[in-house]
Formats: C-alpha cells, structure tokens, sequence
C-alpha cells in the first residue's frame, strides 16, 4: 500500500478492482465503510461477479477477466479528453513533459525492439532524449509529438467506450458511468483510492494491471495525498513483510538485488545500481544503494566482511538467470535437475499451476521436506487418493521428510501488514507436540551444517563458516535478536570529521533511522527499511498508541510504519510546487519557508526546497512514470493482451496469443487449451468462510463450507441441463475436476467482440487433508504461465468445459 488502511476514511471514491475487499479482507473492509458513513464516499466494483463487495457498492460493472487494462486504459481516454486530469500535477509530479528517444513507437500490438523468438524485447529505445548535460529533455508545454503525454495519449486512442464494451464485455452505459465518477476526483479536493489483491496480480500481465491503474491515479493527482494512493490488499497476515525481507528469488532484504554472474565483483554490481539524477537539483534515493548493501553485508559476516574483501560480496550466490520462480524451479524439478526441496510454510500441490505437472516434478525429487505447522497436500503428494490424487506410491521414490513447526498465534514477533506497517505480537499458546519455531529448525540445521563444513571442508566453506551469528542461544536465536539486527547497528564509532572529538554514533548503539547507516563497514543492517523498528528508546512495533492528532488516519505512534514510520508513501506530492497542500481540508504535510512539517514523516529531506526536488525520490526523476523507460519486460505503457486461454482473439492484434514478453516453456506452451474444446472464462477466488488451504483443517469452518464447488449462471447451467446442486464436470487442457454447481444470478453471461462468454468462478480451499470433504482446486485446471514481470502464475484467467456429471468415482 502507498497508504495505509486507516487512511480509506479519508477517501471519496473507492474503487475495487482486482479484489473483494467485502469477503476476503472482512476486517479492512471497515474502512470503506467508514468512508462512506462518515464522508459520504461511493464505492465502485468492477469484477466477473456480483460480489459481497459489488453488494454494497453504489456501482457494480461486469468485465471479463484479463481485460482491466483494457477498461483502465478507456478510463485514461475519457479523463484526458473530458480536461478531467489534475494538470498542475500531472505537468510537475509525472514524467508527462519528457521528451522520449526518436525510434520509439507501438503497432499492431507490440513495441519497437521485439524478439519473438526470444519472446523479449529490446527495449534501448524506451528511454528519454538526454541533453549534453545528461538530463532529461523536457517539454512543459506537453505538446512535443515524442513527449510523454502526447505518447500516452496516442497510445491510448483507440480505447473508446465502444472498444471497450467490445473487449471487457462491459456495458457501455456502466462504463461511463464508472468514468463519471473515477473523473470528478481530478479535482484538488476530491479523491479516489485503488484497492486491489490477488484478481490483477494472478494474470500473465499482473503487474502492467497495477501501473494502469497507478497511471490513472497519478493523472488524477491521487498518489501521495490522504484517501488516495495504490492499496494492494495482502492474502495473508505477514505476505509484505515476507516481500520486504527478500521473499523472491532476485531479492535480498529491503528490495536490494542478488547480483548476477556478470558482475563478478563489488565495483561492477554497484556500477548499475546507484541512479544518477535525471533532473537538476533532484534527489535520487538509491544513491544511498552502497551505504544499504554494505550495512547488510555486515550483518550477515560481521568480522569476515572487510573492505579488502569487498565486505563478502563474493559470498552472496549470483544468478546465472533473472530468477528462480517458482514456474521456473518446477519446470527444472520436472526435468529431473532437482534434487532437493524444502517446502516451508508452502503448499504447492495446490498453490502453483497444472497440478498434474507439479505431481509429476515432486515425484521426480530424491527427497522433500515439508516445515508446516498442518498436514498439507503436498507432504502427502505421493498418497492414493483414489480420484482426488491418483497416485502410484510405489513408483514413486521422493523421500519426504515432515517437520511440525508452530502457526503465527503461537508465535513471538512481527507481522507486517497490507499497509506497511510492523506490529509485534505475543504467542497466545503453547505449540503442540513436538513443533518447533522455524528459527529454531533453521539454527539447528546451520549449526549441523556448519559443523560438517569445519569437519570435512569443502568446495566453498566460507558463507558457511564465517557467518555472523551472535545469539544468546545458537541454537534458538530470539525474536528481539532478529529484530534487533533487522533495525541495524553501530559496528565501530564513528565520529565527525571535522570533530573527531565529536561522536556520531556509538559502538553497539541501535541506528534511530537508515540515513545513519554508512559504506565503510561501521554500521549493520539486516534489512534497511526496516531502521527504527527498535532503536535504542525500544520496541518501536510494540507501540500501542491510538491518538490522532486533528483525526488523519495517520495513527504515527502506533507501531512503526516502513520506512522511518511514514504512513503515505510519496506525501510530498500531497502539496503544490509552493508547498502548500492542494487540498488545505486534507493537510498531510506542508513547507513552512525552511522545512517540510505536518501529520506524517515527510517523505524529502526535510529542508528539500518544494520547486527543487521532486516528490519521487526512488525514481531518478524525481517524478512518477506515466512512461516507465526499460524498467518493464512488456512495455513502457501497458497495452491489452488476451489471457493465454482466452475464449475470443485479441481484436486489438489478433495474431497475438497472451502477452508477448511473457515467459512460457515450451511444453507448457504446446498444453494451452483452445475455445473450440474449452468454451467457457474461468476464474479462481477465495471464500469468507475459509482462510486459503489452513481452515479446511478446523470443524467449525469445514461446517460452514463442506464442499467443493463452482459457480455458473443460470443461463449457461439451463443451456448444459445442469441442476442446481448437482454434480459437474470442470476440465481444462491440463486436468479434470468434480464439484457441486451453484447455480446463482451473481454470475451473468458477457458480450465479448459479438460473441457470449460465459464465466466459471471455482474457489480454492479444497484438497484432501483436513476436516472439510475431500475436492480438488483450480490449479488442476490452470496454465503454466506467469506474469512477464515477476512470474506470478495466470490462476484468473483460462479456459474449461462444465458438463454434467454423476460425480467423482468412488473406488
């Protein structure tokens, strides 16, 4: 989230999209209502179904699935030509004026420097004309044919109303009326927030979903300010504090990147990294890489780490491909290239693509260990199940190997939320049995691993044996240790230059901030943007203080919001070129002459002059991408793309299957399904009752949803003679599953491109473990095929049958 939760009160206008913030984040919920009682705020849903969200909107528009960026970019059009943009904004705060390279350009569905057989672009042309001073060439006037605003506006040109409801399958007349509403928040005193989770990451352009939105808000003037913002809604308790900590396989903590096996030393990995300015007098965030990339070295060799050795950085791995994915590191477990996989707190068997597929690449491991605090599907991979897992055990030779550890309630720590922040909680129970915390099984496997290494050495010991570990117990570090080490610490005094009588920083003092920290060696620091969690005044996370000066929403002393306890992300924005708020109703910070000051920690340098440095600190701008350079594999905006399974063709460039730039094995390629065979726009979601695959596990929640099944509309259930209630038959080109159909009038037939689609929803909390009966989920039925980006895998959109059935057989 650029905000937070608390901040939804302060909004105008929700829209949800991508998500059922009513069922799926219950709690969070609130907020829109709050909003709406108290500010008189509307809610807007756009979703394949009636929702429990869309039942309490204001506005419910129908779309078919994997065609938001479609609607998003018709949105864009609507604004720009009805003069329903924050101009002032927009021309300061956004890329708008920049001149872009001549070369580039966009047709029949692809942009320049396209490779198809490496299905990759060349994406040199996707940058800006630098003048002789090595900025950005600039045009304030916007009217330059290679500006980025004229760009956008051209690119967008074709999505009128009609394409629209030509594609998406929404209605015209509630296409427009969606626009009406999303255009009135261009106004410096009204507002709209985006609140959006898994129904626009899960496709195989998910990220390009989020920045067509994020380009709509920016145009808007909505990013930065009070009740607006970009909300991603997290799936569960700790999912953006796993992110932050280097969850992804190109990651380390605090959004810093593994090296590649091109960059063989210190010098060369930070010669990439760092960002020079793009504009005069502006301030470039990453510039500060060094001073973060060192402090984490330190903390994870310590001693070992020294400038002479480029502080270990020759210990970290090196990828020797953009990432392993999980698409990618199953594809190669398929192959038989796996030896090994630690499964924790993971339950692929159900979570990832083509379940057949992935049956077939656990069978194929010489052992797997499964660290769960429940039984899960997949540390029972290879047990018969009759139809619900039809297995050969004995042809299968995995080792599987099941550590119990504890569950969250059972847990000491912090969990971060949707909105940033770190709140510490305190185990409500004793863990059962023999479960162990996974620190504690994680310690007693180095501690083994290290012994083993100083006994027998090795290939490459060193990243083993020299690793930093200073826990009171080495066998069970704590908590408030790794917390601790997360914030960061003084390694070595440090004094003032120009003093050296003057001390800085203490040796061993916790850092209060990240600007503290240095790339010399004489700070450490687990994970930058965490600094100020715990600093030498405490527990910052534990905080539980709920006043609110002047009512923002902001909570600033209830425990600590990454980074340095900011609440919205990019506030400098929230003020003109002045300094002064755009809305003085919504204050959030303003600049008093000398220095930046208000309700939240202001995300410049406090003395930063508001006509010098832009709001955008992390970009080299300064400024938002409306036009986002190379940074994107699939293109610099985004343009439709049709899921890989999709029951009509891209009529924006029909010879194009799914999104381009978008990763596919071959063989995975040659198992797409075809709408002649699989006529019928699948979706998958989660339900209220159940909490993903855990709850299936507890009576009370297995009471109250027994069953596996699917939704359909009447309509398409009176056109197969499917009964309300009885059993269907769902296939796809990948696998078959059996489930109960409800039959309901949330789910209606769409007009897509003059051709009626109808659309299938299946929940996911069904296996074969747990209390609830035993079913079957949607990844038996979807693709092996993520996002172009960051690979997540296209679970929302894909073709199947639904046919009548007698049910699962019975054995």
């Amino acid at each position: 989230m650029t905000n937070s939760w608390t901040d939804i009160k302060n909004t105008d206008l929700v829209i949800i999209m991508g998500g059922n913030a009513a069922e799926a984040h219950p709690c969070g919920f609130k907020w829109v209502t709050e909003a709406k009682a108290q500010r008189g705020a509307k809610l807007i849903v756009v979703d394949p179904r009636f929702t429990r969200s869309a039942s309490v909107a204001d506005l419910y528009a129908p779309i078919r699935q994997g065609t938001d960026i479609a609607f998003l970019l018709g949105a864009m059009k609507y604004c720009i030509d009805n003069d329903k943009i924050q101009h002032d904004y927009v021309r300061a705060f956004t890329n708008a004026p920049y001149i872009v390279k001549e070369g580039f350009g966009y047709q029949d569905g692809l942009f320049t420097g396209y490779d198809e057989a490496k299905r990759d672009y060349d994406r040199s042309s996707w940058e800006y004309e630098l003048g002789p001073d090595g900025y950005v060439q600039i045009d304030e006037t916007l009217q330059h044919p290679r500006s980025v605003y004229q760009l956008l506006k051209k690119h967008i040109a074709a999505y009128t109303p009609e394409m629209v409801e030509r594609i998406c399958g929404t209605p015209k007349d509630k296409f427009l009326a969606v626009c009406k509403l999303i255009s009135e928040c261009s106004a410096r005193d009204k507002v709209m927030t985006s609140m959006y989770a898994l129904g626009w990451t899960q496709h195989s352009k998910g990220s390009q979903n989020i920045r067509s939105m994020a380009m709509l808000q920016l145009l808007l003037g909505n990013i930065g300010v009070r009740g607006g913002g970009m909300n991603a809604l997290r799936g569960h308790s700790n999912i953006q504090g796993l992110t932050d900590i280097g969850l992804m396989s190109n990651l380390i903590p605090g959004y810093l990147t593994l090296g590649t096996d091109k960059e063989v030393d210190f010098s060369t990995y930070m010669s990439t990294r760092g960002f020079k300015p793009l504009r005069p007098n502006q301030m470039s965030y990453w510039q500060n890489y060094r001073k973060f990339m060192v402090s984490f070295l330190k903390s994870m060799w310590g001693k070992a780490a020294t400038p002479e050795n480029d502080f270990a950085y020759q210990w970290l791995p090196k990828l020797d491909v953009p990432g392993y994915d999980m698409l990618r590191y199953f594809d190669m477990m398929h192959q038989g290239k796996v030896n090994g996989y630690f499964c924790q707190g993971f339950n692929p068997l159900l979570s990832l693509s083509n379940r057949g597929k992935v049956t077939q690449a656990l069978s194929k491991l010489k052992f797997l260990v499964s660290m769960d605090p429940l039984q899960t599907e997949t540390a029972r991979f290879w047990k018969d199940e009759g139809v619900h897992n039809d297995v050969k055990p004995e042809s299968i030779q995995t080792e599987v190997f099941e550590l119990p550890t504890t569950c969250f309630a059972e847990d000491e720590g912090s969990l971060v939320n949707s909105g940033r922040w770190l709140q510490w909680h305190w185990p409500g129970a004793e863990p059962p049995g023999e479960a162990k915390t996974d620190t504690w099984v994680m310690a007693q496997l180095y501690q083994r691993l290290r012994a083993l290494y100083e006994k027998e050495g090795g290939a490459f010991p060193d990243p083993i044996v020299n690793l930093h570990w200073p826990y009171r117990l080495a066998d069970d570090p704590q908590p408030d240790e790794m917390a601790k080490e997360m914030n960061g610490y003084v390694v070595s005094t440090v004094t003032d230059p120009v003093d050296p009588t003057k001390v800085l920083l203490e040796k061993g003092k916790q850092v209060d901030t990240f600007g503290q920290l240095r790339d010399d060696g004489s700070t450490a620091c687990g994970c930058w943007i965490y600094s100020g969690s715990w600093t030498e005044k405490g527990n910052m996370m534990a905080r539980r203080d709920t006043s609110d000066p002047a009512n923002t929403g902001a909570y600033s002393n209830w425990a600590f919001s990454w980074p340095a306890n900011r609440r919205i992300l990019y506030n400098r924005a929230s003020a003109d070129l002045d300094g002064k708020p755009w809305d003085p109703k919504r204050k959030l910070i303003e600049w008093n002459g000398t220095a930046w000051s208000g309700y939240d920690v202001p995300d410049i340098a406090p003395a930063a002059k508001p006509q010098d440095v832009g709001p955008f600190i992390m970009n080299p701008e300064g400024t938002a991408r409306l036009f986002s350079r190379g940074m994107m594999k699939d293109g610099p905006f985004p343009a439709h793309y049709e899921p890989f399974e999709s029951p009509v063709a891209n009529v924006m460039a029909p010879k194009i299957r799914g999104n381009p730039a978008a990763r596919i094995f071959k063989d995975d390629l040659a198992a797409l399904g075809t709408s002649d065979k699989f006529p019928y726009a699948a979706t998958s979601y989660r339900l209220t009752e159940h909490f993903h695959f855990w709850t299936k596990h507890v009576w009370v929640n297995a009471v109250l949803q027994p069953e596996f099944f699917v939704e359909i509309s009447e309509q398409l259930a009176a056109e197969k003679n499917i009964q309300k209630g009885g059993w269907v038959k769902v296939s796809s080109a990948r696998g078959v599953v059996y489930a109960k159909a409800v039959v309901t009038k949330r789910i209606k037939p769409l007009v897509c491109d003059g051709k009626t689609v109808h659309v299938v929803g299946i929940p996911l909390h069904w296996g074969f473990t747990g209390a609830a009966r035993k079913g079957f989920g949607p990844n038996s039925l979807t693709p092996f095929v993520g996002d172009a980006n960051i690979e997540t895998p296209e679970f929302k959109a894909f073709l199947v049958n639904v046919e009548p059935s007698n049910g699962p057989a019975v054995s």
